[in-house]
């Protein structure tokens, strides 16, 4: 007999197998084919159909094997889980195994892929004879025309066809109705695919925050500084006044214009302003000799904040775009010289496809365009483009800030008579200064909601 027989992990030691089988007699059959209880086997040129009914005895399953499994095998294995076992003696041999039920089916490799071809020949024949059914399918959540698209194999996902060789599908729009003709068992699979395709789509309610904050100071001062001599003569017996220093134009005191320095102040930084000025006019009592200063300053502050607010409601993995602004004209030449007007788009425009994960949380890619009409060229208007475009995973009802793009301009511009400019005291008179500060930031905010069934609006 075996020495060593234990109830966990029984060892098998004879040359004779017989001797081992009446062994494992005396063990409890295991209650299911399941069973991965360890095993160990040492075996020395032993008939590998002796060693099958071990595996037999001890797992409780029925073997049936082939006149093609023959020879020896010599094993030495030690607590290895007899599923495992089963397969290393197996393929030291070039066997394979089916089990069927509690049917252990055990032969040559090649015999099972003759095997297998040959049932598979014999299906594509029986298929080729046997009568189609029709089946009729009316789908509830899911596009008629799109699920007959990807059954046929011809659908934007891809994937292989699902209907056999003589099958084919109608799918009617107007009821979303599918008409499926094809053999009894191929009807079967695919009612129950469908089944799981039929089914109501989560949503998504994206609500986007685009802050834009600007702030805005400028200052800017200048003058205009002239100086003249009017002298008078006569000619041709007319009284006649000639300006030296000072435009030739006289005017109703006998007190001619003109400025030799001319360095008003400027914009500060804005667009639609106006610098405001002071003028001072001095002059002796004949009004023959006369000094012109003309003092202009500006300074301007702002401050504004813009805030967009789209929001978009779209199904799980399902591309929306929602947008709004304005399209600017202008003009265009092509190569025969003919002129044509065409129109671009200066939007604020948000473009999400959500994912809902298992966990609950959302992944959105993102695409957001902040577009505004700019400064004006000869070629029309130019546009302010500010564009992010992530993919970003976000919980449920949580915000998450997608990017910002921070801008900061200090200027400080001067202009001066050369040498003049820098006189002490009364350098001023000869210079023009202009300053501005500008701060603008743009900041994007995003909170995708995933909505509970049945819910169609959503109330801000």
């Amino acid at each position: 007999m075996a020495p060593g027989l234990g109830a966990q992990s029984p060892q098998l030691t004879k040359s004779d197998g017989l001797v081992a089988v009446l062994a494992l007699k005396s063990e409890p059959t295991p209650s299911h084919s399941d069973d991965r209880r360890p095993i160990s086997l040492n075996f020395q040129n032993v008939e590998i159909t002796t060693l099958l009914q071990v595996f037999a005895e001890f797992t409780g399953l029925n073997l049936v094997a082939t006149d093609s499994v023959k020879g020896q095998v010599t094993v030495r294995l030690t607590d290895v889980p007899w599923p495992q076992a089963l397969q290393i003696v197996l393929q030291s041999k070039g066997l394979a195994s089916r089990q069927d039920g509690r049917v252990l089916w055990v032969a040559p490799q090649h015999e099972w892929a003759q095997r297998e071809k040959m049932q598979l020949d014999a299906q594509a024949a029986l298929e080729a004879v046997s009568p189609v059914q029709m089946m009729s399918m009316r789908l509830q959540y899911a596009r008629a025309t799109d699920v007959a698209q990807r059954l046929q194999g011809a659908g934007s996902g891809g994937g292989g066809r699902w209907l056999s060789s003589r099958g084919s599908v109608l799918a009617e729009p107007r009821t979303n109705q599918l008409f499926i003709s094809d053999l009894p068992q191929r009807l079967a699979e695919v009612r129950k695919l469908l089944a799981l395709v039929d089914i109501p789509v989560r949503q998504v309610l994206i609500e986007a925050r685009i802050v834009e904050a600007d702030d805005q100071f400028g200052q800017s001062l200048g003058v205009r500084l002239g100086a003249g001599l009017a002298v008078p003569l006569r000619v041709n017996q007319r009284a006649n006044t000639l300006a030296l220093g000072a435009g030739n134009a006289e005017t109703g005191a006998g007190v001619v214009t003109g400025n030799q320095v001319k360095l008003p102040a400027g914009s500060a930084g804005q667009t639609l302003n106006t610098p405001a000025s002071f003028a001072v006019s001095l002059f002796n009592a004949a009004a023959d000799r006369f000094i012109n200063v003309e003092i202009s300053a500006l300074e301007a502050d702002g401050r504004g904040k813009v805030v967009s607010r789209p929001r978009v409601v779209t199904a799980d993995q399902t591309k929306a775009l929602i947008e709004q602004g304005t399209e600017l004209p202008y003009q265009t030449a092509s190569a025969s010289g003919a002129t044509s007007i065409t129109f671009r788009k200066a939007n604020l425009k948000l473009e999400v496809t959500p994912q809902i994960t298992p966990d609950g949380s959302v992944v959105l890619e993102v695409d957001v365009n902040r577009d505004s009409v700019g400064q004006v060229t000869p070629a029309g208007f130019a546009i302010n483009t500010k564009h992010v475009k992530t993919q970003v995973r976000v919980e449920d009802g949580g915000t998450v800030v997608l990017g910002g793009i921070y801008e900061e301009t200090d200027r400080d511009n001067e202009a001066k008579v050369p040498g003049l400019g820098d006189v002490p005291g009364l350098g001023w008179l000869f210079k023009n200064r202009d300053k501005a500060q500008r701060k603008s930031e743009l900041l994007i905010f995003l909170t995708p909601r995933v909505m509970a069934d049945g819910t169609m609006t959503v109330t801000p």
